[in-house]
């Protein structure tokens, strides 16, 4: 009897929990149809809204403003003067007085190679040069004192010069100055570092002005100017310059026009042969029609924008001219005074009602 009774409430026991589990699942599967039908309703309300009282949008009055365009390149800014020096011997470097970010003057001895190098010649060009200079002095004496005549003097100043250009170019073999005066930017060698004639030693720059050569394509170089202001930005830095020459002639390997553009760097900021990204606003002397260009959009191969006509949107074709960054000028279709929906467009067509909720003027 005990265990009949226990089977009996086991059994419904069981009974209640698969009828709980019955209920939970019609629970869910009506929230689920509800929502369904919620989302349905939800939608039918926003159309009628929209219907009723208007798609909201942001307008702006169009107006003139001045044009500005800008134009935007990657250039290597270098030092406005910038030099290297060259080995000229085949040899060790013998001493380095000078490291990179040190400020030299021009005709400063950076580096020298030994005074006994075979190819320099270096004493005999000494020797030769202090002989032609003891002789030169001594044919002069006697040419003031009426011994010789003006052509022997002549001949001897000749040798001199030879012997002069002689030792010059043996001691700058072997005694390697600065080109200019300026900063080291580039030091190639150190002591005992051997070298081969033509290999770039060091290099000297004024980097308290840098310059960068622009390649600008032909469709852009008629709005160049001399003058145009620019800016070079290299990181957080930005430095401010402008355009100093334009080419008027077309480079055949880059099919484009150089322009040369000219930057201050007083604090030193930007490093010579940094690869920096500039920009180059030409004023076109003119007032123009100028919107962002997100509210343009095209149409088979045409331009459009709404504008606000009354309190419905009107779809107007528009024709686009330069471009100035995230802005367009609009050469014709937009007059000034009219009112461009700037927001809300993605859900306009031609005549549909709209509200707008936000108006910025000029």
């Amino acid at each position: 009897m005990m265990a009949k009774r226990m089977n009996m409430s086991g059994g419904r026991r069981s009974g209640e929990r698969a009828t709980a589990v019955h209920v939970l699942l019609g629970i869910g599967l009506l929230s689920m149809l509800m929502g369904c039908g919620g989302g349905e309703t939800e939608s039918k309300s926003m159309e009628q809204i929209h219907a009723e009282e208007g798609v909201p949008v942001r307008v702006e009055t169009v107006k003139l403003e001045s044009l500005t365009l800008e134009y935007t390149y990657n250039g290597v800014l270098t030092g406005e003067l910038e030099s290297s020096a060259n080995a000229k011997v085949s040899d060790a470097v013998e001493h380095v007085y000078f490291k990179v970010g040190d400020s030299v003057n021009k005709g400063d001895v950076v580096l020298t190679f030994p005074t006994d190098n075979p190819a320099a010649q270096y004493f005999q060009a000494k020797v030769s040069y202090d002989n032609a200079t003891v002789s030169l002095e001594r044919m002069e004496t006697l040419y003031r004192e009426g011994g010789i005549s003006k052509q022997d003097v002549d001949n001897v100043r000749t040798q001199y010069e030879v012997a002069k250009a002689n030792w010059d170019a043996a001691e700058q073999a072997v005694m390697v100055r600065a080109p200019i005066s300026g900063i080291i930017t580039q030091l190639n060698v150190r002591e005992s570092d051997n070298v081969e004639p033509g290999e770039v030693l060091f290099k000297v720059s004024r980097a308290g002005r840098l310059k960068a050569r622009l390649w600008v394509p032909e469709s852009q170089i008629a709005d160049m100017a001399v003058g145009a202001d620019a800016t070079a930005t290299w990181g957080r830095s930005t430095l401010e310059g402008s355009v100093t020459q334009v080419d008027m002639s077309l480079n055949s390997k880059k099919q484009a026009f150089g322009v040369l553009v000219e930057f201050d760097n007083p604090d030193l900021a930007v490093l010579s042969g940094i690869n920096a990204g500039i920009k180059v606003f030409i004023p076109t002397g003119s007032d123009a029609v100028v919107v962002n260009r997100g509210t343009v959009f095209r149409e088979d191969s045409k331009h459009f924008v709404y504008v606000a006509g009354g309190s419905v949107a009107l779809k107007r074709e528009v024709v686009i001219g330069r471009t100035r960054g995230l802005d367009v000028e609009i050469v014709s279709g937009l007059e000034p005074g009219d009112v461009l929906i700037t927001e809300g467009q993605m859900l306009l067509e031609e005549g549909v009602k709209i509200n707008i909720v936000e108006e910025k003027r000029g």
